[in-house]
Parts: C-alpha cells; structure tokens; sequence
C-alpha cells in the first residue's frame, strides 16, 4: 500500500535543498553563537546571514526577524509582548483562530485580567472588517489577533483592511501568517502589521524553527529570560542548523512560488472536480474549493454516509494521510474547534481536511479520489 500524504497544512516534508544545506551545519559548525571565539563567531555569522536573507526576501529590517522555536511560540511572544509591553488592555479575536491564540488570550485574560472580545464573521468565515471598527471605535489599548488564512477552511483574511482599522485609533495588530508564509507574497513594513508569526515546516523547513516579527516601531522584551539572546528578546543557546534551515526553505519557496502556487492550485482544482464527480452531495467548508482561498487547504463536508464517524481511520487504513478536527483514539472526527465556531460542524456528517504542497503529484490525487470513493460509496438498501 503506497501512502498518500494529503496533510500539508500540519505539516510538510523537508525539501532536500534544506536537508542539504543544514548537513553541514550539524557536521561542522559546532559552536556557540554567544562565544566570542572564531568557532562562536563562524556560528553567530551563519544566524545574522539568515537572518539578514530573510528580512531580505520579507522587506524588513533584520532586526524585526526574532528566531524563536516556531509558530506557537512567536504567537504567544506576540500577544504577551502586546499586553505587558504595549500597554494592551482588551484583546479582539476569533474563536476560529489557532489554539495558540485562543489559548494565549484565554491566558492573558486569566494572569494579566485583559478583556477578551470576539469579533464578528460573515458565514463564509471571513471577519467583518464593520463590526471591528465598532469594536475599536471606544474601550482601552488594544490587539486585534486575527490570521491571515485559516489552517482549517483557508479563508483569506484582508490584512491591509484589518491594520488600517487598527492604524485609525492605535491598536496593535498581530497576524498568524503560518499557513500563508512562504506560499504568498509579503513586504512586511509596509503592510504595517505589528506582529506576525512564521513556522519552517509548514512550507518544506525544519520542525522547532520560525520567527516573530516585529514592527520596528514597537519595543518589546522577552517572554524567556536567562541569556540576553536574539537581542535579549529570545534568551536560550540558538538552533543553528534549524535557522540555516529556515532561511534555506523560505529562499527556496520564494524563487518558485508562482510555479508551485500555478501546480497546487491545479491540483485542488482536480481534486474539486474528481469529488464532485465521485460523490453526490459533497460540499466544501467556507467556501474553501473557490479560488480565493488558502490554496494549499480544502476542507470537505461528505454526504451523511455510515462510514462518516470513522471516515478518517478508514482512510488512514487506505495509505492517505489526512486530517479531521480532532479524533478520538478510534479515529471517529468529532469536529474542530473552527468548524464549530463558524457554524460548519454537522454532527451528522464528516468533515475532512485535504491539504496539498508542490510535491503533491496528479497521480496520488487519483488514487486518493479512488480510495474516498471507495469509503463514501453509495449504500445499499
């Protein structure tokens, strides 16, 4: 049985040129960046290289880019620093966001006493830009956290609508661009978004790697002290290989985006039709076969089907890797977080999330398409 990786938007396979470029760094360049030896130095100018190609690539300053252990840690970097550090008192988001931010403003709340306010989505996901207006148009200092597309059901939020909102009365604006850095183009300063967050290994980098970035406007500290590294704002010896890593993933995915984003695009545009051919009465959370969105994600709602409940385990058994919302030990979905909170979760009915990356081929789709038909196939009276 060949197994089908369809679970991109969790994570991606590392690229070979990323493999490649970190051996060497494992192998040879031992030091410690903090050292003031050549060895440490040899090290600490591999980090500032980096750190230097990345900020190229984003338009931003290198000292915006914070290397930190990845996404979940830039975020709650992002909204402790937001609170503690800028003066925030209320924080606007959405039960839709990543667990990283829900969790973080449930903390905030709880330790810091901040109010958290949820604003308003249209039933197509997206925010309503109207409503978070009202909301900032009185109350305390504040951070609006909302994610550029979403990891479940790739809605598109609109970033530039969103920080002028914010611009217009001083609020501090984070953004979760995990699923959306390195597939879609960014010039970060002018964008003026306050903070946005980055993971390797959602776009073919090393797992435990990813970075902050900060506007340079804002002067924040660290959330983990006890070495003053990363410009006291990260203290802890740096992961070296896995920085090198990053800055080799992000270069890579910038010089073949079009043509990546041209072939992953086909290819959910395939799988769209081949579901659609295969089964009557599938449909798609958020709208998230059209073009306008995420277009790594598509997230699937099957007809009422027996198989439904176990259908994430059935396909596992079927060599295609795939996810679900959150699963029991049984493999039956019981839904996320998102679909529930924006009003797609149907207990009745599975939702399944296909994910794809450039190495995605047309063949696996067949096959795939041929295995979920199988699992879905009409039943017999």
């Amino acid at each position: 049985m060949k197994s089908i990786y369809l679970d991109n938007a969790a994570t991606t396979k590392l690229a070979p040129e990323v493999a490649d470029a970190m051996m060497p760094v494992l192998r040879e360049v031992f030091g410690n960046p903090s050292s003031s030896h050549a060895v440490g130095r040899k090290a600490k100018a591999l980090i500032e290289t980096s750190r230097r190609d990345i900020a190229k690539i984003l338009g931003c300053e290198p000292r915006s880019i914070t290397f930190t252990s990845g996404g979940t840690e830039a975020d709650n970097l992002a909204l402790r620093a937001a609170v503690v550090d800028l003066g925030c008192k209320r924080i606007v988001t959405s039960p839709a966001e990543h667990s990283a931010v829900v969790e973080s403003s449930a903390k905030m709340a709880e330790v810091f006493g901040v109010e958290v306010v949820h604003v308003n989505h249209f039933p197509d996901g997206t925010v309503d830009c109207t409503h978070l207006s009202e909301i900032l148009s009185s109350g305390p200092k504040t951070l609006v956290t909302l994610m550029h597309a979403n990891n479940e059901i790739g809605v598109i939020q609109p970033l530039d609508e969103i920080s002028a909102a914010c611009r217009k009365v001083g609020a501090v604006f984070h953004s979760d661009t995990v699923q959306t850095m390195a597939h879609y183009r960014f010039q970060l300063d002018a964008l003026d978004v306050d903070f946005v967050a980055c993971s390797a290994h959602k776009f073919h980098g090393p797992k435990g790697t990813g970075f902050l970035y900060t506007h340079p406007r804002n002067s924040i500290k660290s959330q983990i002290v006890g070495g003053g590294q990363e410009r006291g704002l990260r203290s802890g010896t740096e992961n070296l290989h896995g920085i090198v890593g990053l800055a080799t993933a992000i270069k890579l995915a910038y010089k073949n985006l079009d043509t990546h984003a041209e072939h992953i695009r086909a290819i959910k545009k395939h799988m769209v039709a081949g579901l659609k051919a295969r089964i009557s009465g599938v449909e798609f959370n958020g709208d998230s076969d059209l073009e306008s969105r995420l277009y790594t994600v598509l997230n699937v709602k099957f007809p009422q089907h027996p198989n439904g409940s176990m259908a994430l385990f059935l396909l596992d058994l079927e060599g295609i890797s795939c996810s679900g919302g959150s699963a029991c030990s049984s493999g039956a979905t019981t839904g996320s977080h998102v679909l529930q909170s924006l009003g797609y979760h149907d207990s009745s009915r599975a939702s399944l999330r296909f994910s794809f990356s450039n190495y995605t081929t047309f063949l696996e789709i067949d096959a795939a398409l041929v295995s979920i038909a199988r699992v879905f196939s009409p039943v017999k009276e």
